[in-house]
């Protein structure tokens, strides 16, 4: 199956922690987008972010796919205190083609995603043809605060930093 991953951190050695992730799909990676350093979304005093977005091709099925994320942020010490906080690794599934899902685990689309230039932008960089839900990834993107968008700076790939 192709899962879309929105992976971040603004903990640590945020480079090294991407870098995990990047390395965890060596192989099954069919594209990826630029690192960005984002502003914080939601809590804003913390550091910003780096994000990016892999897109995967792999074997394992979605709550797989859920606890192969979980495993890597449980290895950098991903501690949940803070909804939206601070924190060392974030791997978020946003979306996997032909499927859907409502349970709580696991909710395919992302139900955050429209909304989060941090995604989005990236999304777009991987996959210039993305739609999430149908709607074409620019539609989404223009729709969101420009101020937002503006403030997602590209740094350059994985390899490069």
């Amino acid at each position: 199956m192709r899962a879309v991953l929105s992976i971040g951190s603004n903990m640590d050695d945020r480079v090294a922690l991407l870098r995990s992730v990047f390395d965890e799909f060596a192989g099954q990676i069919v594209a990826a987008s630029p690192v960005y350093a984002t502003p914080p979304w939601g809590v804003e005093n913390q550091d910003e972010f780096l994000n990016a977005v892999l897109i995967v091709e792999v074997e394992e099925t979605p709550l797989g796919l859920l606890r192969r994320g979980q495993r890597l942020e449980a290895a950098a010490e991903r501690k949940r205190i803070q909804k939206w906080g601070p924190r060392t690794l974030d791997v978020d599934i946003v979306d996997i083609s032909s499927f859907t899902s409502t349970d709580p685990r696991l909710v395919v689309p992302h139900p955050y995603a429209r909304e989060r230039a941090f995604v989005l932008v990236p999304w777009l960089a991987a996959d210039p043809d993305a739609t999430l839900a149908g709607t074409p990834l620019d539609t989404l993107i223009a729709d969101l605060d420009p101020e937002e968008v503006a403030a997602i700076r590209p740094l350059g790939p994985i390899e490069e930093l």
